[in-house]
């Protein structure tokens, strides 16, 4: 049993097992171990198809365990899932007069000034009538935990989650289809593709068409000494400095020094003045980000240099939007040194021509034509590049009309890649409403208001409306005509109602990886119980130290009035805290909980609750922190005697901090109150508490997402194109899209291959 592809294929919601599908006796009687097997995953929440459940009968026993230990490790069964409180459904009644009393006390030397109570193990002393020491698994003064669980519930869940069979081939068509994605990849799907680079070699038939995704196939080549192979994906010499950046950060977007250096000093800032460690996070960066590079390096960057197929002064044009990197670089990678060598003519030719600035950028041409509002020139100019074009599409309609605009854009539409075209789509109706909030999400990860344009005051209503009908015709008739050339000898079509709840996830990448499974930003997922039980896990493989992390949740009422459940409020109408963990134990981690009740949140008239998590010690979210919520139509349990209240059947989502993420603070869902759905998003921020998660901003974001083309709606196109019947059931149809499909974001960006 291969423990990597288990774990990728659970993010599918699948077991890979290594057999064919040919020889699965369909009429196999299922055996003791595999009922046993069986059993363990529906503690953990999930059932199997009926062609796993055969299949298994076929395997070891010793592999029905291996696989039952993998799943146990990503749900996180075996970690400490105590909180602060036991039995905390039931409030302590601790106040902030407690913590007053319990810090004048220590102040004064507690025993020795001649209060009365009790001296805990990390040396705080709590007086008696303040806290009710009974209640805690540690200290309720600095959040310290004392005691761990070595048990969750299990087996609590209403409802169970599939898996079903995947088999080598089928993980290698995973590996494929990530490898040949026509849209970038998300956390989970780069997660996913580093995992099967290191156990399948890299296919030399597969076009690789994001240069994100490249670098990923790039690091693993470089590591094998194939430099060489390399190469041939390395196409201009930004990608060349996309990767050298890659290699340097592990971020595989070109993020400048300057951003990553007040990225660093925003992370480290800390509203105690004592604590704050701003300025010497943000010279650790500058240390950080020193180029250093070996003769192998310096060889290897200078043959990908020489070997560019470019022209001198396009490959010069090329590095000019990020002249002060490349000047750094020429010099760390001696580029000039290795340009004096025999047949490095190309690379000498290019460095002459960059720094002699003997070219002139397209960028410049474009930006004069416009200041003399000379239409024509910038149009010619915007064809030559379809993707810039649809990028300022908008912008270049507000200031030279929209029929001039729109006719030449819909000369170039068919040569755009088809996310772009979505992203045109889902952004209109947004774009062109003067009183609408944009959002925008850069590499870094905070979330941004965009003001809207101020040519929009130039129009009126009824011209804005028809500049967004427009923009729509432009891309569904070029979305449709794709479709159309598309040879398929499919005649009818199901297609999942469920469907047109999931948006098409273009241009709002999720940047925690889900290891259970995989959903698109903007799924609604239905709430079958009462309650709601948001949870937090941090500290998985680190040893006990100061790390506090946050579990908080907004409850928004009609006026604008908001109510926060947090560390600094533990219990208010509808919603219980389980109690603020500043430190970790050692190696297993800890835990927050956020306990809803809708009927309560219901009547007191709530109209939506946001689900938070942030750092509020120095620094980003803690790397393998996981947090989530569970949901179950049957009662879930608290425990009294530890306070652990996780069930890994009963978990409904979750997702996973990655390395290297930016962010301090994320908002991680939102529950409709009056539709009983959770909408599951993905919005950083900087902010030590749940004051930083901007109410605009996420309404901002669930409009954008809402605003989105959804999956059943580009079926339709496709349905309408290819003259298809729908049918009523999946077993009508020659081809199926299920909810499930959908929950496999590499299949569904199939749709986009056109």
């Amino acid at each position: 049993m291969n423990k990597t592809l288990t774990k990728v294929a659970l993010c599918y919601r699948a077991v890979c097992l290594d057999i064919n599908r040919e020889e699965i006796n369909n009429n196999s009687e299922v055996t003791v171990p595999v009922m046993a097997f069986v059993a363990r995953l529906k503690e953990n929440g999930f059932c199997v198809s009926e062609e796993l459940l055969h299949a298994l009968n076929a395997v070891s026993a010793d592999t029905l365990a291996e696989i039952t230990e993998c799943i146990n490790d990503v749900m996180g069964v075996d970690l400490n899932w105590a909180p602060l409180v036991k039995g905390w459904s039931m409030p302590t009644g601790e106040s902030c007069a407690d913590h007053l009393q319990t810090w004048i006390a220590n102040i004064f030397g507690g025993v020795e000034a001649g209060f009365k109570g009790t001296t805990l193990q990390c040396a705080h002393f709590i007086p008696d009538g303040t806290f009710p020491l009974e209640r805690y698994n540690g200290c309720p003064f600095c959040g310290t935990p004392f005691h761990t669980a070595d048990f969750v519930y299990k087996g609590q869940g209403s409802k169970l989650k599939e898996l079903r069979l995947f088999t080598d081939s089928d993980m290698r068509k995973v590996f494929d289809s990530l490898l040949s994605s026509a849209t970038p990849l998300d956390a989970t799907q780069k997660d996913s593709l580093e995992h099967l680079l290191k156990q399948y070699a890299f296919p030399a038939d597969v076009n690789i068409t994001m240069k994100e995704t490249a670098m990923l196939v790039i690091k693993t080549l470089v590591s094998q000494d194939k430099a060489e192979e390399a190469s041939v994906l390395l196409k201009t010499p930004t990608d060349i400095l996309r990767y050298l950046w890659y290699e340097k950060t592990s971020f595989v977007q070109i993020i400048e020094p300057k951003t990553l250096v007040a990225h660093a000093r925003k992370m480290y800032y800390h509203m105690l003045g004592p604590l704050d460690r701003g300025a010497d996070a943000a010279k650790g960066m500058k240390q950080k980000l020193k180029l250093k590079y070996d003769r192998k390096a310096c060889l290897r960057v200078a043959l990908w240099m020489n070997s560019l197929p470019m022209t001198a002064k396009q490959a010069a044009e090329n590095m000019n939007p990020k002249r002060g990197m490349w000047v750094r670089m020429i010099r760390a990678l001696r580029m000039g040194e290795y340009s004096r060598r025999k047949g490095m003519e190309h690379l000498a030719e290019i460095l002459d021509v960059f720094y002699k600035q003997d070219y002139s950028t397209w960028q410049g041409r474009v930006d004069k034509a416009c200041s003399e509002n000379d239409a024509a020139t910038t149009l010619s100019l915007l064809k030559e590049r379809p993707g810039f074009f649809a990028r300022s599409l908008f912008a270049t309609m507000l200031r030279f009309g929209s029929n001039k605009v729109l006719a030449a854009f819909d000369e170039i539409a068919d040569k755009l890649p088809a996310r772009l075209l979505l992203s045109l789509g889902n952004a209109a109706e947004i774009y062109f409403d003067p009183n609408a909030v944009r959002v925008a999400r850069p590499i870094t990860g905070v979330t941004h208001r965009i003001k809207a344009n101020k040519l929009l005051a130039l129009y009126d209503e009824d011209s804005l409306k028809t500049m967004v009908s427009d923009v729509n015709v432009i891309y569904r008739d070029s979305m449709e005509r794709r479709f159309a050339a598309q040879k398929t000898d499919t005649k009818s079509i199901f297609i999942d109602p469920m469907l047109y709840n999931i948006p098409i996830s273009v241009g709002d990448r999720a940047t925690t990886i889900q290891d259970a499974s995989c959903a698109f930003m903007g799924t609604r997922f239905p709430v079958e119980g009462d309650s709601v039980r948001l949870f937090l896990q941090w500290g998985r493989g680190l040893h006990a130290q100061y790390l506090d992390m946050d579990l908080s949740c907004r409850i928004a009422y009609p006026n604008n009035k908001t109510v926060e459940c947090a560390y600094f409020n533990l219990d208010c109408v509808g919603a219980n805290h389980s109690g603020d963990i500043r430190s970790i134990p050692e190696m297993v981690g800890t835990a927050e909980y956020i306990e809803l009740s809708l009927p309560e949140i219901e009547a007191a008239g709530a109209k939506y609750v946001t689900f938070t998590c942030n750092a509020y010690s120095c620094g980003s979210l803690s790397p393998n922190l996981v947090v989530g919520w569970m949901d179950s139509a049957f009662p879930m349990k608290i425990s009294e005697a530890t306070g652990v209240a996780y069930d890994p059947s009963c978990v409904q989502h979750m997702v996973r901090i990655s390395e290297g993420n930016l962010s301090k603070g994320l908002v991680f869902g939102v529950l409709d109150v009056a539709k009983r759905e959770i909408i599951w998003l993905e919005m950083p921020f900087t902010s030590q508490t749940v004051h930083g998660a901007d109410s605009k901003s996420i309404e901002a974001l669930l409009g954008k997402l809402e605003s989105k083309l959804s999956i059943g709606e580009l079926l339709d196109m496709k349905v309408m194109a290819q003259k298809l019947s729908v049918a009523e059931s999946a077993e009508e149809a020659d081809e199926v899209y299920t909810y499930e499909w959908a929950f496999n974001p590499a299949e569904v960006t199939k749709l986009l291959y056109l």
